[in-house]
């Protein structure tokens, strides 16, 4: 997997002018530790922060940060999986789900959902340890990795529903011990979640109010929401999944050729509970998704199935007939697992900046020259304020990549808005100055950067004598 790892980073690094959004948002919040933000909850902004004070503000620790996530969640999941089905199955599953394209053409990404796909394996095989061991202590186990989860996304809530599905699918509330876990489970979440729940009442509730505004409180009408659930299925298994369709179905028709009998191949794999909970983490979360649609008429973002799509591969592997992944070489493997791979970054390197820029699309953040944006504001900008650069106002993901590629490292003040961005003082937001960029010219004094950034506008709010003093009274 580290080989895997370096050549992905490096050519999603080659293939991006600019950082994902999503990893400039986190690189924009973790110069101040909350316990809740204004669109989301605060573990992985938390989680950032050392890796920051380790290895420096800048795109690739959030790239390691965002790795170490991906990859060690499929870690987890291979020991998970050898555990309780062998090496050979789990060595598969494990390669049909880095064949998904949310983990290895996302792999640098580092936001909430990569945040909580360890939790959501984490939750997995915490459940089966507690179900299989009768021990309490995997019940808090569990408990923890929900709370967490919570922590992290608010869609934890999907990997609580698989754990009730399959305690549900195995009756548990016929046993007292596996009641009273489930019940230990709740209440550790709940504690481990409570002191971002209180900060959630004193901040009226902003992070569920921004989710309700952006997605959850669509309102799609009736005969729309059957069609947004099927472009969510279609997209998470007929798009993000087909490579690893692609995988798995070239080493079953290896195997079926050269299979001496049909009677062995056709042996299929006992209903036990091993089969009930990779079934129950692989389809509840698409089900939970479709539900909630059809009944709020939500709009779906696709990438809610970050967290949860890895463990569709083996839920597959469940349903076909189980005595063929045993009888897979691991030569055939690695070779199979190789040409997907080796396809994969083609179709990245011929989409990039970098390569042959093929479809490109308008909205593509990948084109976005934060680079040629520094080189060509930073040195205006400081003449403008007598100094430095030390705040940048204005939309999040442009101001964002800018500051990331300034020598001063400034701060951004998202949107002009110190509500949202709490590493920024009131002193320092009034006497330092900024260089503001907005999308649209919304006030005098604006001008356009330049003909290679369409929309975009700048101009800088000069600095006073008092710059100095606030600064320095701002730094912890």
């Amino acid at each position: 997997m580290a080989l895997f790892g370096l050549a992905w980073l490096w050519l999603l690094d080659w293939a991006a002018l600019a950082p994902p959004t999503d990893n400039i948002e986190q690189l924009t919040w973790v110069r101040s530790l909350e316990w809740g933000y204004y669109k989301h909850p605060p573990l992985p902004t938390w989680l950032l922060w050392p890796a920051v004070q380790l290895l420096g503000w800048s795109a690739w620790t959030s790239y390691i940060a965002g790795a170490l996530c991906t990859l060690g969640a499929f870690a987890l999941l291979w020991r998970w999986l050898r555990d309780m089905r062998g090496s050979g199955h789990a060595r598969i599953a494990l390669l049909a789900g880095l064949c998904i394209t949310f983990y290895n053409g996302r792999l640098h990404f580092y936001n909430h959902e990569i945040v909580l796909i360890p939790l959501a394996v984490g939750c997995a095989a915490a459940c089966w340890k507690a179900w299989t061991t009768r021990r309490i202590g995997w019940w808090i186990v569990l408990g923890v990795c929900l709370g967490l989860g919570g922590l992290s996304k608010y869609q934890s809530v999907v990997a609580g529903a698989a754990v009730l599905a399959f305690w549900l699918s195995q009756r548990g509330w016929r046993d007292p011990m596996h009641r009273f876990g489930l019940q230990v489970a709740a209440l550790t979440a709940l504690a481990v979640f409570a002191p971002h729940l209180c900060w959630l009442a004193y901040n009226d509730f902003e992070p569920l109010n921004y989710a309700m505004a952006s997605s959850l409180a669509a309102g799609l009408p009736w005969a729309s929401r059957a069609a947004e659930v099927a472009r969510w299925w279609g997209d998470q298994l007929l798009n993000r999944a087909l490579p690893a369709w692609v995988f798995l179905g070239v080493l079953w028709w290896l195997v079926r050729r050269r299979a001496a009998s049909a009677s062995s191949e056709a042996q299929a794999r006992p209903r036990d509970a091993g089969r009930a909970i990779l079934l129950s983490f692989g389809f509840t979360p698409l089900v939970f998704v479709s539900v909630m649609t059809l009944a709020s008429g939500s709009h779906v973002q696709l990438h809610w199935g970050t967290p949860y799509l890895l463990f569709v591969a083996p839920a597959m592997m469940e349903l076909m007939r189980g005595a063929v992944w045993e009888r897979v070489r691991p030569r055939d493997e690695v070779l199979v697992f190789v040409l997907v791979q080796a396809l994969l970054m083609l179709r990245v390197g011929l989409t990039s900046p970098g390569g042959a820029g093929l479809a490109r699309k308008a909205s593509d953040w990948r084109h976005f020259d934060s680079q040629a944006l520094a080189d060509a504001l930073h040195e205006p900008a400081k003449a403008a304020l007598g100094g430095p650069v030390r705040l940048i106002s204005g939309p999040p993901d442009e101001a964002g990549a800018l500051a990331l590629r300034l020598p001063e490292q400034p701060l951004v003040l998202i949107d002009g808005q110190l509500r949202f961005s709490p590493w920024v003082s009131k002193d320092v937001a009034e006497a330092c100055g900024a260089l503001e960029l907005a999308l649209k010219a919304r006030g005098p004094g604006f001008v356009e950067v330049g003909r290679d950034f369409p929309g975009l506008y700048w101009r800088v709010t000069p600095s006073s004598a008092l710059c100095g003093t606030a600064s320095a009274a701002s730094r912890p």
